[in-house]
């Protein structure tokens, strides 16, 4: 019994000495698992995180493993340029589509506010002179737009009245030219037949007796086209009476309407498209005044019938460009075809060729001089693209259309540069005056003040 407690207290010291040992072995395999994170010329110990389910530190021997980059920056800069310019693009072409289906849908409300502006552009200096002269506004408007109206309904009624009044005349030659042209064709070189040429003239009868229907429906359509022509033409009398009369306060309220930062911009743009479209319809009626007189008289001469009528069409059809010229002509050539013979027909050929050939290189760059600079190949496709969106109204105002946009857009990108040249250069040693921006040009309505 003396020697128990002594056991027990070597027993005691063993295990505590066992736990000291115990305790160092922990620390020194703790420090043997604290990683080192390598960095160039830099060893900076990650200290292992204590709370309690914090995700452990990889393993010493794991890879290191780079960052990824933005993904803005790993896509090339042409790229990323291509895609900024795409989406606006595609913003911009469905506006576009947007506005070109409102103008399908209203386009004869377009059409004869369009006309109204061209006819507003040929009348307009009218009532300026008018005025100038000491009448009033609304007097001096109401008589330019009457005496107008009078002389445009009065040209209509003359070309109606010479058709109906030479048309008798015109169905016998007609039926003698067919005749001389059949008989042309039975002694030609080309072997054609008496048998042949029936049964050409029979099977055109036939297609037309069997067509009545679609026949009657044209007629039909043609009633409701003659509807919406009238229609029309109320309105763009009326408009062009509104503006005449109340221009400038028109264009004054549009430009309210315009941001207030490309105000300016806008109101000097306007007088200038203005101006634009006043020389386009003043040259181009002149020219094709011109062109009726010297073909109408050549046709008179050459004694073919309806050569009034058929000068009255040639200075309508000059305000198509292009195709209008081409279009009258060959009509006069058919009708002094049918009607007098080959020759005859050649030498109409002849004159509205020359005439033309005249107008091309001679008239139009003298009368429209640089006012209305339009490369050919502007104009075809604006003629093409008219035509197709909205008949021979859109045939006749792409042209101006296109003349008034050049100018815009050439003014408002000089009036961009000279705003940014003033913005990097702020005067030195000016006056107040020098420093003033430019001041807001005049209206177009103003023009008739």
């Amino acid at each position: 019994m003396s020697r128990l407690p002594g056991w027990l207290a070597g027993m005691g010291a063993s295990l505590t000495r066992i736990g000291e040992h115990l305790e160092e072995r922990r620390t020194e395999a703790a420090k043997d698992d604290v990683p080192d994170v390598v960095v160039p010329d830099v060893v900076v110990p990650v200290a292992v995180p204590s709370a309690a389910g914090s995700v452990p530190p990889p393993p010493s021997y794991a890879p290191a493993i780079a960052a990824r980059p933005d993904p803005v920056a790993a896509i090339p800069w042409g790229i990323r340029v291509a895609a900024e310019a795409g989406w606006r693009l595609l913003v911009l072409a469905g506006t576009l589509w947007v506005l070109i289906r409102v103008i399908s849908a209203v386009q004869l409300v377009v059409l004869a506010f369009v006309a109204a502006l061209l006819v507003t552009a040929l009348l307009q200096p009218t009532v300026a002179r008018l005025k100038r002269l000491g009448l009033p506004r609304g007097l001096a408007t109401a008589v330019t737009a009457i005496a107008g109206f009078v002389v445009m309904g009065l040209v209509g009624w003359f070309v109606v009245w010479q058709v109906m009044d030479n048309l008798d005349d015109l169905s016998d030659r007609v039926r003698d030219g067919i005749e001389e042209l059949k008989r042309w064709l039975l002694d030609s070189p080309f072997h054609v037949t008496e048998q042949q040429i029936n049964d050409i003239a029979k099977n055109l009868s036939d297609t037309i007796g069997t067509n009545t229907e679609e026949i009657t429906s044209a007629g039909l359509q043609g009633v409701t086209v003659m509807v919406e022509i009238l229609t029309g033409m109320l309105l763009a009398m009326f408009s062009t009476l509104f503006l005449l009369y109340d221009g400038k306060r028109i264009w004054q309220w549009v430009l309210k309407l315009v941001p207030a930062q490309a105000r300016e911009g806008v109101a000097g743009a306007g007088p200038r498209a203005w101006r634009t479209l006043t020389a386009y319809v003043r040259g181009t009626v002149l020219v094709a005044l011109i062109d009726a007189i010297f073909i109408g008289l050549g046709i008179y001469f050459l004694d073919v019938p309806m050569a009034v009528p058929l000068a009255v069409f040639i200075f309508l059809f000059a305000f198509i460009p292009l195709v209008g010229a081409v279009v009258s002509g060959a009509l006069a050539v058919v009708v002094a075809l049918v009607t007098q013979g080959v020759f005859t027909a050649l030498m109409v050929l002849i004159v509205v060729l020359a005439v033309q050939q005249i107008e091309g290189h001679v008239l139009q760059p003298f009368i429209l001089g640089r006012a209305v600079r339009v490369h050919p190949l502007a104009v075809v496709l604006a003629v093409a693209a008219g035509g197709l969106t909205a008949g021979i109204g859109g045939a006749v105002v792409a042209v101006p259309l296109v003349a008034v946009t050049n100018t815009v857009v050439g003014y408002l990108r000089a009036y961009s540069k000279e705003q940014a040249l003033r913005a990097a250069q702020p005067p030195h040693d000016g006056t107040a005056i020098e420093a003033a921006p430019t001041p807001v040009p005049v209206t177009p309505g103003a023009q008739e003040a």
